[in-house]
């Protein structure tokens, strides 16, 4: 951890998160990543009493008034666990409740966020749908107005927590007639009739967080649980990839720690040729970029952390969270799968936990928006400063600091 960085309270409360690690049951672990667990609600409610969810959100709510640099540092902690765990604990507790925070209404607050952030009750966000993943405003789900309510149908799919979840936040189609940007409304549906878990997803790693897909027919949702305004989803969309792209990174971080602990424990004690394997450079050098990649990933959650803290261009921060959902799933993606090498044969085994990692893991440059889907906002964000940055007049033409920069006749772009 970059200790250096936090705040004294910062300190604190991360060390209230290693605290709740330690008091995780092993067999909780397992448990839940043997589908026998199907959602750790022992464990989230132990984080509500603990008052460890939400630490960034108003104290009037159940938070504690902190930032997103805080945030960041309790998310790695619990990610230490599992990727499933952090997952869990960040849905409810920082996708949910900030999309309640920043739009809801105060009685909505009440309603919902409290209870939320005292593991009282549970959470989720169902944007997902059977037909579309990233495609946001390709939503088939229909919340047909009625008056005093809509009437909500549709599916949702991928959802972690449809299995556990109290109540959903749910992205519906309310205008048909009007343009994409102004077609959708974001809900509160708690679970009741009407609301379905239809099928849970046999995962290939981040299993015992309650994945499934939720079929909605004929649920009445009254408008005082309109999240925003009504036909105002996109709003609240975009102020929710925060939460969700950089917690997911900062998660990550936290979720590959253990793997490479491990590696770099084995490789102390595991001999070859007459010396214990570290001493080669072959094995060595893979434990050293996995450190380095850690450490660079952790650089980038916190400077991002900070801009979001101190409210910098909107535009800036969302390409800075998207190249930091993008760049520290991959490295740590990489950094696991560095531990299992070193590791050999053992590795790719139930003896010790990498191969559960190594699972996990690679849910992490899918979900929260897939790594394309970042490429892509960055590539659009850039090329868009780009050309602010040349309108506004450059410092220095770096182009003609060549040597032979006066031959137009070579730069030809057509």
């Amino acid at each position: 951890m970059f200790d250096y960085l936090l705040s004294a309270e910062a300190v604190k409360i991360r060390n209230e998160a290693r605290d709740l690690v330690k008091w995780v049951p092993r067999r909780m672990i397992l448990d839940m990543d043997n589908d026998q667990i199907k959602f750790p609600t022992e464990f989230l409610r132990e984080a509500g009493r603990r008052n460890l969810m939400g630490c960034r959100y108003p104290k009037e709510w159940g938070g504690r008034g902190l930032d997103w640099v805080t945030t960041c540092a309790v998310i790695e902690e619990i990610g230490t666990l599992g990727y499933i765990f952090a997952c869990t604990f960040g849905v409810g507790a920082e996708l949910v409740c900030d999309a309640i925070i920043q739009h809801g209404t105060d009685a909505q607050k009440e309603k919902y966020v409290k209870p939320l952030l005292k593991g009282d009750m549970f959470a989720a966000e169902c944007l997902t749908e059977p037909r579309g993943g990233s495609d946001f405003f390709g939503t088939s789900t229909i919340g047909e107005d009625k008056g005093d309510y809509f009437l909500v149908n549709g599916q949702k799919r991928f959802i972690v927590g449809a299995e556990g979840a109290d109540f959903f936040l749910v992205y519906a189609k309310t205008d048909p007639d009007a343009d994409p940007h102004n077609a959708l409304t974001c809900l509160i549906v708690e679970k009741s009739p009407g609301v379905e878990v239809k099928y849970l997803y046999g995962l290939m790693g981040c299993r015992g967080g309650g994945a499934g897909r939720l079929v909605f027919k004929d649920v009445k949702v009254p408008k005082e649980n309109v999240v925003g305004k009504i036909n105002g989803a996109y709003a609240v969309f975009q102020t929710m990839m925060i939460p969700e792209r950089l917690g997911t990174a900062a998660m990550t971080i936290g979720s590959a720690r253990p793997a490479v602990d491990i590696a770099t424990g084995y490789t102390t004690r595991r001999k070859a040729f007459g010396a214990t394997i570290n001493n080669f450079q072959g094995v060595s050098f893979q434990v050293a970029e996995a450190v380095m990649l850690l450490d660079a990933a952790r650089s980038m959650i916190y400077t991002t952390a900070r801009a979001v803290d101190e409210k910098i261009a909107p535009r800036r921060i969302r390409r800075m969270v998207s190249e930091s959902k993008k760049f520290v799933t991959e490295a740590c993606q990489k950094a696991a799968n560095n531990a299992m090498q070193v590791m050999g044969g053992i590795g790719y085994t139930t003896v010790f936990p990498i191969e559960r990692i190594v699972r996990d893991l690679r849910l992490a440059s899918i979900w929260t928006g897939s790594n394309e889907v970042m490429s892509m906002i960055i590539a659009h964000e850039w090329y868009r400063q780009y050309f602010e940055e040349k309108a506004a007049g450059p410092v220095r033409d770096y182009e003609n600091d060549a040597a032979e920069a006066d031959a137009p006749e070579e730069k030809i772009y057509e």
